[in-house]
């Protein structure tokens, strides 16, 4: 074996051999940043140990090497346990050295070990990223690699990583190791118990098969793995080997055990006690001395808990381990041993990855997705659980160190060649090599789009693979149990059988119960969903009471169903367990079906005992509504039970049964029927429960219907249970049916009744009879009677309902005992035993309860009594009861037959009771006593008729004559008021003596107090009394008066039918004048009859000459207005009689009220136009007021100037003959030819909607114009007044009125001056005619409005233009249009136009303005383009000609310099002094007066503002320069002269350069900036504080100095002030700005009231000085005279402009104000032109001022500061 190298000197060497070589992205920060993803325990040891694994390492050796403490000695005692002991307590760490024996680094692998982020390329490795081994720089400063025959040494050069590399000598070790220096030499050794777990998880699934552990010179623990041959497991046929993504196919699964065998130190399992601080660094990863201050910490925490100074299982606890511990250290050297038993499954998974999908996973992870890979899943069964508890030997720390290796409590991991973080929610640990971790490989990446597909993927797998493990577990269970009981003999499992495998399937159920995985949920969620899903088959193999089945066949048994054995259940330990919450949960496994019990019934018969429990069950299921009828139903109708009754089986049939034996109601010794349930069965159920069972007690009628059917021997029942036969069971069988007598309903008492009156049922002492054969015992009138004998506990009542006799029959007693042939004169018996109709009825009356109603039906119907005659004696012939009355006065006094009664009759008495009930009868009838009084009145018995009335009255409730229905009589009996022989029915009579006034018969006056009592009603039906009045209406208004008030009365009676009919009916009297030329009115009046609908209520002061108007008083007007009458005739009514009689009407009501009543109609128009009958009407008939006015002066009368006047004639015509007037000119010119609408506006529009023309509709105009004027100001300013204004003039017009909106006046109206205009205007249809002189007219084919130039009139322009906007022309609307015209817009504002509306058209016209400046500035760059083609190509012929130049010779000396020097450009290269100028001197040059050599003043080329190219070609020279410029050569050159294109593109460029300010404030402060032209020179600007406060209608943004609103001007006095000033000046900009092609926006007013600036430029934003303009300009502006104040303010413009391109006040931008005046003179002078008037001249010097800044001095002419 190799010597242990002398890793010292073999650093030494090699960094003194070996060659330096960089480090590749070697910076510090970089390595920290990737450790900082390594925040895990154990990195360092993770990555080293799966290096050695992709090494195909078999064994690696870690070595911890210590350094002695300083301060503390060494312990001399021999005992290597002190000597381990001060080594854990007092050394710290001074290396770790990792060794493997895998295969050794080649070229390859040493290149990557110098690179970050370089992973392993082999898809079956682990390793990724590249990063792993940096992360022992998290410990270590300059580590050692050595491997094979080479060495790699890691060193720092500040934050620069560097190597060397060296070879080993002969004899070294070869094998792989890795030496770690601690940076911090005072890092404490770390907690063994936690090293040696995480050593024995990482033997869990990488290929190592031994990991060592040295502590200096002691062997701490040793781990090594054993791994048995592998077996491959079955794959259902039902799972599903393909994820649900198709990227993996499950190939096989194989299964193989592992053992591994652990040995140790029991020093590992020893806690070091903490120590006191000595002051030094231990590191933040010491934990040997950490540990301690957790403990306390939860010691100290569990103190405070409630309750937990009380835990004597805490206390215990805390003294156990503190024993253990005292053990441990006097035993530190002991050795332990263990060993862990688990197995895995592997799956082999073949993937199928599509290219674009391979390509982004390997340009995620650095290598492609292999083809094969290998799913595993850790786990331990119950017998290897078993088997390593019996494994440990010398310790009780077993299961800690294995605590990461056997996953418990849900917490296995997920291993990515190691464990990570992630857990995967079962006892069960998985490995997936091939699953992308992150960086720092603590969990599984989820985040990338294909990584996380990939990943999702590969847990879908270990889901399939979980699936197919739990199949393999629970065959091996079931394998099991068969074999426990085929050993015990039986053929099914018995209880005992399944308690024995019970721990085996609990601890299987538990490893597979999913818990929620950490820190990623979604995970076990995956690897859980793809165990469900891959299986066809929801259900999974479980253990019940019959063994192991699918658990969709278990059931849960909330309670023991004794009845039912062989339903295969869940064993109450495993119904808690999560798995198995699960599958309930998820309705897999249910509780025990009714389908389950009804299958086990269906299957057995039940016992007694089971028939006795199953149907107590039932009934308790059917009280907690667990079960329904349905179930119920079911389960019944397959149950049948054997149960054995006086030594006979018997079987019953549940399905039959159909009653039950309430006890309480028969005795259960009593026989039943077959389909009742046996009692026994049934005791303990409640009544209520067995009903819900749907059985129904089984009540007395049908047991007593089957006692009664069976008798005689048939079917069921033997002789003695006869109940007809046999006295000693009827005798116990009535008193059964006697005791539930009072409870029956009478339907049962009535099939009780039918049942026994027919049957020989009751026992007498004559034998068995019939109940009405049978007679009680207390009868006995006669010994010879079947009186009842030897029945006990019966009632009367029920005797007597069967009919057994209380008394003798009434036959018997009259063929026995009554004497028929007694006389009514005698009154004595014929013998002493014979009895008088007085003595039977008092024997009757005796007995009368006992008597039977049949007898008291025949009694009824028997003649026994006699009447009573005049003289009071008996009659010799009997009569039925019913047919007397009783002997009373009273009735005697009506002659009603009354029974004869000796003595005092008493009708309270019991004689008199029977004989009531008999039929006696107390009083007439209702019926009969109209008979009577009817027959009286018929044989003018007057006494008897008044003596019936006054009875009737007298007994009207007492006797119930009040119930009768008196409608139904038909005898007169009533006596009336005006006759007492006349009588009639109560139908035909009334109490109201109103209704007389219609011929009713009325009662007599002393009987209507009574007329309720007789049924007669107080008015006549509505239909008859309506009848009468439309037969016979009132003859005279009196008469009308009475009738209609007693129709008023009636109101409440009268319905709409009534209303309706009556409304068409004649009822009403008028009187009709006889004509206006009859002189005594008397006489002229006659009747008639009109209906109230077509008359009226009232005096009708308004209408009363064409309508019939009346009044009866408010009672009958009352009536006339419900049927139909009205105060005045709608619109309708008196258009319609309009349409018939205009001439009469206008001949009654006159023009006035006639016009009046046109207008009534004409507002209502709109309505009246839906009848399109009375359209047509009213368009043809001769009904509309016109007027035609006739002059009353001849035409020579008249004057030219005086106004023609006349008489109006008002004429009736037709729609199609009347004319509106619209053109009041028009009208005024034939209005003797025209009938002319009333001049009224609803008018006009009724008129005109029937048909009316307009005169501007029949107008024909002939337009003579004259010359159109040159000077065309005045029409530009009527046109842009007439474009403003009728935005107004239309804004309130609707929308289908207008003919032409503003916009097209504004796009298409034009107006032109003339000198002349001439109009010929002629009616179409009429053949009229005239001439006149107008000063405005309008074409409206070409939308041109003429106007004179000496001037015209606003009303003229008017009526020219409103038949063009609008759809009708009226004057009124010519009268607006003038006020609109010659009203300013502050006093429109005051009446109420909305000028807002205006302005913001304006806004839009500002919009348009700007597009078209836009297009100006394009067209200008255009033809700037131009010019510089035409002028480059100028210069270049120039430079030709003169090359060529006439008079030199080629040979000449000047030719030969020529061609010796270099060509000149013909821009100028270099800068050209310019002479100074002024301003008038640019007006000159722009004007061609200029006689100095032609070299342009141009600006320096340092100009910010114009790009680098253009500033290199294109910047003109400066105006001057600083310094002289140097001598050029003695060859002379031509001057440079400077483009006028670049000039013109430097101003463009500052103009478009402006900007609106957007801010409401501008606050700057002044500033004097050094100009360097000069050394005296000084640039001053001063400070701004203004505010936002308005704006003008133009949309210039005014501002106002805070100083002046702190001193008391607000803004709102400021504008109210300044308001017309402001607006123009605002329009004396946008003047000047529109010279410039300059945007208005970038314009702004100021105001300050002290300081010398006109004007500054911010930012781009121009602001101008309202208080210069008005100090110098305002008063001229005011009379018209803008022209000198737009010469001075564009030369302001231009000055500010030019700072757009130069900020200082220099040379510069003098030369740029200048160059800015003189490009735009001509459009300028243009604008000055256009507002002075054509003639007027304009001068150079007194249209533009000086140049304000005066040659780079920023003053105006007065001092004033340009900014």
């Amino acid at each position: 074996m190799a010597s242990k190298p002398d890793y010292d000197a073999l650093r030494a060497r090699t960094m003194g051999t070996g060659s330096d070589e960089a480090v590749t992205v070697n910076t510090r920060a970089l390595i920290d940043k990737v450790l900082a993803r390594y925040s895990g325990e154990w990195t360092t040891l993770r990555e080293l140990l799966q290096n050695a694994a992709d090494a195909s390492a078999s064994k690696v050796v870690i070595q911890f090497d210590t350094a002695p403490s300083s301060t503390i000695p060494v312990p001399q005692s021999p005992e290597a346990s002190d000597r381990i002991k001060h080594v854990l307590l007092h050394h710290t760490m001074r290396r770790m050295i990792v060794e493997n024996d895998g295969e050794v680094f080649k070229d390859t692998d040493w290149a990557r070990l110098k690179k970050i982020a370089e992973g392993n390329p082999d898809e079956t490795k682990i390793g990724a990223f590249g990063v792993g081994f940096y992360s022992v720089f998290a410990d270590c400063e300059e580590p050692l690699v050595s491997s094979g025959k080479e060495a790699l040494a890691f060193y720092w050069r500040k934050d620069a990583l560097y190597t060397k590399r060296s070879t080993l000598p002969d004899g070294q070790n070869t094998n792989t190791t890795f030496i770690l220096p601690m940076r911090n030499q005072n890092s404490p050794i770390p907690p063994l118990m936690s090293l040696c777990q995480f050593l024995a998880s990482s033997l869990t699934f990488v290929g190592l098969e031994e990991v060592e552990l040295r502590l200096d010179e002691w062997k701490l623990l040793t781990f090594t793995k054993k791994i048995a041959p592998s077996m491959e497991l079955q794959v259902p046929r039902e799972v599903d080997k393909k994820t649900q993504e198709g990227l993996m196919n499950v190939m096989t699964i194989t299964r193989e055990a592992v053992q591994l065998d652990a040995q140790w130190l029991k020093v590992v399992e020893w806690e070091p006690k903490a120590l006191p601080h000595n002051g030094k660094d231990v590191g933040p990863s010491s934990t040997a001395k950490g540990a301690q201050p957790t403990q306390s910490l939860r010691s100290f925490f569990s103190r405070l808990a409630p309750g937990a100074s009380n835990n004597a299982a805490v206390e215990n606890a805390i003294r156990k381990k503190k024993e253990n511990q005292e053990s441990l250290e006097a035993d530190l050297m002991g050795e332990s041993k263990a060993t862990v038993f688990v197995h895995v499954n592997k799956a082999k998974v073949k993937t199928n990855v599509n290219q674009n999908f391979s390509f982004e996973l390997e340009r995620a992870t650095k290598k492609p997705p292999p083809k094969y890979t290998t799913i595993s899943l850790l786990g331990a069964s119950y017998d290897e659980q078993v088997a390593t508890s019996t494994s440990v030997s010398g310790s009780s720390q077993a299961p800690e160190i294995f605590t990461t290796f056997v996953p418990t409590n849900g917490k296995g991991r997920i291993f990515i060649g190691f464990t990570t973080n992630q857990t995967t929610g079962l006892n069960v640990h998985i490995s997936t090599p091939s699953v992308i971790p992150t960086v720092e490989r603590e969990s599984i990446d989820l985040n990338n789009r294909f990584v996380r597909v990939w990943n999702v993927e590969l847990l879908r797998v270990a889901g399939i693979v979980a699936r197919v493990s739990w199949g393999n577990e629970t065959r091996n269970l079931a394998e099991d149990l068969s074999r426990v009981v085929q050993n015990s003999g039986r053929k099914r499992p018995a209880s005992e059988d399944i308690a024995s495998i019970l721990p085996a399937a609990l601890f299987l159920h538990e490893t597979y119960t999913w818990n929620e995985s950490t820190p990623s949920p979604e995970v076990g969620t995956l690897i859980e969903e793809a165990f469900w899903t891959c299986n066809q088959k929801t259900t999974i193999a479980t253990l019940s009471t019959q063994g192991v089945i699918p658990s969709a066949d278990v059931r849960l048994a909330p309670e023991q169903l004794g009845f039912v054995e062989d339903i295969p259940t869940l064993p109450e330990a495993l119904s808690e367990v999560g798995l198995v919450r699960k599958l309930i949960d998820y309705g897999v496994i249910t509780e025990v079906t009714i389908s389950d019990i009804k299958n086990q019934l269906e299957a057995k018969t039940l016992t007694s005992v089971q028939l006795q429990r199953f149907l107590e069950w039932l009934a308790h299921k059917a009280r907690i509504s667990e079960v329904d009828g349905v179930m119920i139903r079911s389960l019944l109708n397959v149950a049948i039970a054997n149960y054995e009754e006086d030594g006979n089986g018997k079987v019953i049939v549940l399905a039959e049964m159909k009653t039950f034996l309430n006890a309480s109601r028969i005795p259960h010794e009593m026989p039943i029927p077959r389909t009742t349930l046996p009692f026994k069965f049934t005791r303990k159920i409640a009544k209520a429960d067995l009903e819900l069972l749907g059985f129904e007690d089984l009540h007395l009628v049908p047991w007593l219907r089957w006692l009664i059917e069976n008798t005689g021997g048939r079917k069921d029942l033997t002789a003695d249970f006869d109940v007809t036969a046999c006295p000693e069971f009827a005798s116990a069988v009535l008193p059964v049916i006697s005791k539930q007598w009072e409870g029956l309903s009478q339907s049962s008492k009535a099939t009780v009744i039918e049942l026994l009156t027919a049957r020989t049922v009751i026992p007498t002492k004559m034998g068995m009879k019939k109940p009405a054969e049978a007679y009680f015992p207390s009868v006995r009138l006669f010994d010879d009677l079947p009186v009842i004998t030897g029945v006990h506990s019966v009632k009367d009542k029920f005797f007597l309902a069967l009919g057994v006799r209380k008394t003798v029959e009434i036959g018997v007693v009259f063929e026995r005992l009554v004497d028929t042939s007694r006389t009514a004169k005698t009154q004595s018996p014929a013998s002493s035993s014979k009895w008088s109709h007085v003595d039977l009825i008092k024997y009757l009356a005796s007995v009368r309860s006992d008597i039977p109603s049949a007898d008291i039906d025949r009694l009824k119907t028997m003649k026994i009594c006699p009447a009573e005659t005049e003289a009071l004696q008996p009659t010799s012939e009997r009569y039925m009861v019913s047919e007397l009355y009783e002997p009373q006065q009273p009735l005697r006094q009506l002659n009603l037959p009354t029974m004869h009664w000796p003595g005092i009759y008493r009708p309270e008495s019991a004689e008199g009771r029977l004989l009531t009930f008999l039929g006696l009868r107390a009083a007439p009838a209702y019926i009969d006593l109209v008979r009577i009084m009817s027959n009286a009145a018929a044989s003018q018995n007057i006494n008897l008729r008044e003596y019936a009335l006054k009875y009737f009255i007298d007994h009207h409730q007492i006797k119930g004559y009040a119930q009768f229905d008196h409608s139904s009589v038909t005898l007169p009996y009533l006596p009336l008021d005006d006759s007492e022989k006349k009588v009639a029915t109560p139908n035909n009579c009334f109490s109201n003596e109103r209704a007389s006034i219609l011929d009713f018969d009325i009662l007599r006056r002393d009987l209507r107090p009574h007329a309720s009592k007789f049924g007669v009603r107080s008015d006549p039906p509505m239909s008859e009394c309506i009848k009468r009045l439309i037969n016979a209406p009132p003859e005279t208004k009196r008469k009308a008066r009475e009738v209609f008030a007693y129709f008023a009365s009636r109101m409440s009676d009268i319905n709409d039918q009534h209303a309706e009919s009556l409304s068409s009916a004649l009822i009403v009297p008028v009187v009709k004048s006889g004509g206006p030329a009859i002189t005594k009115p008397e006489k002229s009046e006659r009747m008639s009859y009109v209906p109230p609908r077509i008359c009226f209520l009232g005096d009708g002061e308004k209408y009363a000459d064409i309508f019939d108007y009346v009044n009866f008083g408010h009672d009958a007007n009352t009536f006339l207005l419900r049927v139909g009458s009205k105060h005045e005739p709608t619109t309708t009514e008196l258009t319609k009689l309009l349409i018939r009689e205009p001439a009469r009407i206008f001949a009654v009501l006159g023009d006035t009220r006639y016009l009046e009543l046109l207008r009534t109609i004409g507002a209502s128009w709109r309505t009246l136009k839906k009848d399109k009958a009375i359209v047509k009407d009213i368009k043809t008939a001769k009904c509309l007021l016109a007027y035609r006015e006739i002059s009353t002066k001849s035409g020579k009368d008249l004057d030219e100037d005086e106004e023609e006047s006349g008489i109006k004639y008002p004429e009736l015509a037709n729609a199609s003959q009347v004319v509106i007037v619209d053109d009041i000119i028009t009208y005024n010119m034939f209005k003797s030819k025209l009938l002319a609408a009333p001049m009224e506006e609803t008018l006009e529009e009724f008129y005109y909607s029937l048909g009316a023309l307009e005169i501007s509709s029949l107008l024909e105009e002939t337009q003579i114009i004259g010359m159109v004027s040159r000077d065309e100001t005045l029409a530009l300013k009527l046109q842009s007044l007439i474009q403003e204004r009728s935005r107004l003039f239309l804004h309130d017009h609707p929308r289908d009125t207008i003919k032409h909106d503003a916009k097209w006046v504004e796009q298409n109206l034009k107006v032109k001056c003339v000198r002349s205009i001439s109009l010929t205007k002629s009616l179409r249809g009429y053949g009229l005619s005239r001439n006149e002189i107008r000063s405005a007219v309008i074409n409206p084919e070409k939308a041109i409005l003429y106007v004179t130039a000496d001037g015209y009139d606003m009303l003229e322009i008017s009526q020219a233009l409103v038949p063009v906007l609008l759809q009708r022309s009226k004057p009124q609307y010519i009268f607006m249009l003038e006020m609109i015209l010659e009203s300013s817009l502050p006093k429109l504002r005051s009446r109420g136009y909305n000028v807002a509306r205006l302005l913001n058209q304006k806004e839009a016209e500002r919009r348009v303005a700007e597009e078209a400046r836009q297009q100006q500035l394009e067209q200008e760059q255009r033809e700037m383009r131009e010019r510089e083609a035409t002028w480059k190509e100028t210069q270049a012929q120039n430079a030709a000609k003169a090359n060529s130049m006439p008079g030199v010779f080629p040979d000449s000396p000047a030719a030969k310099a020529r061609q010796n020097t270099p060509q000149t450009p013909a821009i100028a290269q270099e800068p050209v002094v310019p002479k100074p100028r002024g301003f008038l001197d640019g007006i000159g040059r722009r004007f061609g007066f200029d006689k100095q050599p032609s070299s342009q003043i141009a600006p320096p080329q340092g100009n910010d503002n114009i790009p680098k190219s253009q500033a290199e070609e294109d910047t003109p020279p400066p105006p001057y320069q600083q310094e002289a410029q140097k001598p050029q050569p003695n060859i002379p050159q031509p001057e440079a002269v400077t483009a006028p294109h670049h000039l013109h593109r430097n101003l463009i460029s500052a103009i478009q350069a402006s900007r609106p300010h957007n801010s409401k404030t501008l606050d700057t402060t002044p500033e004097v900036n050094a100009v360097k032209e000069t050394a005296t020179y000084c640039d001053a600007r001063p400070g701004h504080n203004i505010s936002y406060i308005g704006e003008t209608s133009s949309s210039l943004r005014v501002f106002l100095d805070n100083n002046v609103i702190s001193n008391g001007l607000t803004p709102p006095k400021f504008l109210a002030a300044n308001g017309s000033a402001l607006e123009l000046f605002a329009s004396v900009l946008i003047d000047c700005a529109d010279a410039f092609s300059l945007s208005r926006n970038s314009l702004h007013i100021f105001y300050d009231d002290a300081g010398s600036t006109i004007a500054f430029n911010q930012s781009k934003a121009l602001f101008f000085n309202y208080r210069y303009f008005a100090n110098l300009h305002l008063p001229a502006v005011q009379q018209g005279k803008k022209g000198e104040a737009v010469a001075y303010w564009c030369v302001v413009m231009a000055h500010e402009l030019a700072h757009n391109l130069v900020s200082d006040h220099s040379a510069q931008h003098s030369y740029y104000t200048e160059s800015m005046v003189i490009q735009y003179f001509g459009r300028i002078a243009g604008k000055i032109a256009g507002l002075e008037g054509a003639n007027a001249a304009v001068g150079a010097g007194a249209a533009l001022p000086r140049d304000p800044v005066g040659g780079g001095q920023g003053r105006a002419e007065d001092g004033s500061l340009l900014d």
